[in-house]
């Protein structure tokens, strides 16, 4: 049928459909919302049902919990912070975070937690940006006092419901010895939810009010937020955490009556989010527009190329390397992508069909967002099925494959 205006091949987006429609048929994925867009052409399917036994079908507006893909979102507060000159790269946080403040450094990352040395330098915004202040969560110490510490305080992996305000949030962070020194390698997740944190404190709003006033209110991401509440909550499926062994899917999470029922108590940027696809989509457009949404400034365009190039030095990013590639088999693939911007990857060698430059992330929940600026390509695969298999990582795997074969141009 020959090429489209938007640089897609009809044909290649038919075969996206099979694939991701054999996907579905297998049994493994009840149902999935994907979108692709070029040059002002958005091509949408949403396929299967809301819950693995049936029901409702998948929609286009479908809400889907982002999981770690909220990352992505939730650090643009910051720059507007940084835009704003009220934040600076390289301001120690002790001012705002004062829980942070005068920290001990495990001697070894893997050590007893009062084994420790005096960090040789406060934690800096950038650090925090960068995921790189001393702190997270790291595959490589898996089972280390100090990766159980995290676990055991309640600062990660907790039930939404369990999660504590903010401020007691941080009390229980600043318990704990950092694993590395400031600024000295790469760890996933924890300095993101630091960052709602900053940001409620400098601006003197709680974290949802400021994103929502400057960020998602102006892009009309109308369905991003914290909790549903009930009006939409008939569009939000189950989430299911298959079991290991059989594949038998188990209930994470339900719709009506479950953790993403009623507002947090602590707005996790780091893992908190719930959205769709259109929404995810005109952020993913914002930053491939260098900041501008329509005729309205959400960003400096500094501040876009800081968040969607790599910003890892060749030490911190050797520590990123390491994780990816030889953690393939707990991630099925997740995070081979090279380096890291603020609160997002960003691929910096060409490892499979995705272009150099390539910005994004997935979620633990079985979501994937993505923009290519070398392509001007968006791309969103939301399902319900978590990552305790690997079913929902080789659909977005494919996804991506397909995404890419699908381009003539």
């Amino acid at each position: 049928m020959g090429q489209s205006n938007s640089g897609f091949s009809e044909t290649g987006l038919r075969r996206m459909r099979d694939v991701l429609a054999r996907h579905v048929d297998s049994g493994k994925i009840p149902g999935l919302v994907a979108l692709v867009s070029r040059y002002g052409e958005t091509y949408v399917e949403a396929i299967g049902t809301m819950r693995h036994d049936g029901g409702a079908p998948m929609r286009r507006d479908t809400i889907f919990r982002m999981a770690s893909t909220s990352k992505l979102v939730a650090v643009a507060p910051v720059m507007i912070l940084l835009d704003e000159c009220k934040l600076h790269l390289d301001d120690p946080v002790d001012t705002w975070l004062p829980e942070l403040s005068d920290r001990q450094v495990l001697k070894r990352a893997d050590g007893p937690l009062d084994d420790t040395v005096q960090a040789r330098r406060p934690i800096t915004v950038r650090d925090l940006l960068t995921s790189t202040f001393g702190l997270g969560v790291d595959l490589t110490l898996q089972g280390s006092p100090i990766q159980n510490a995290i676990f055991e305080v309640g600062i990660y992996d907790t039930p939404l419901e369990e999660l504590p305000e903010p401020d007691e949030w941080m009390r229980r962070l600043g318990t704990l010895p950092l694993s590395y020194q400031p600024g000295e390698r790469w760890q996933y997740h924890i300095s993101n939810e630091v960052l709602g944190v900053l940001v409620a404190r400098v601006t003197g709003q709680t974290f949802e009010t400021f994103l929502r006033e400057r960020i998602l209110d102006p892009l009309g991401m109308k369905d991003t937020c914290f909790y549903v509440p009930a009006n939409k909550i008939d569009r939000l499926p189950p989430a299911y955490n298959p079991d290991p062994q059989t594949g038998e899917f188990i209930v994470w999470d339900e719709a009506t009556g479950g953790r993403y029922s009623k507002p947090p108590a602590f707005q996790a940027g780091g893992g908190g989010l719930l959205s769709t696809a259109d929404d995810y989509h005109a952020y993913l457009r914002m930053l491939l527009n260098q900041g501008m949404h329509g005729t309205k400034r959400i960003l400096s365009r500094p501040a876009v190329q800081l968040m969607t190039t790599n910003r890892l030095t060749p030490e911190q990013q050797a520590a990123r390397d390491a994780l990816a590639k030889n953690n393939v088999h707990l991630s099925h693939g997740q995070g081979q992508h090279g380096g890291w911007g603020f609160g997002m990857a960003v691929r910096t060698y060409r490892g499979d069909y995705a272009s150099i430059g390539q910005f994004g992330w997935d979620g633990g929940s079985g979501t994937a967002a993505y923009a290519d600026p070398d392509k001007q390509l968006t791309g969103i695969l939301l399902t319900q099925v978590g990552m305790s298999t690997p079913d929902s990582m080789h659909l977005i795997h494919d996804f991506w494959t397909m995404v890419y074969q699908a381009i003539e141009d």
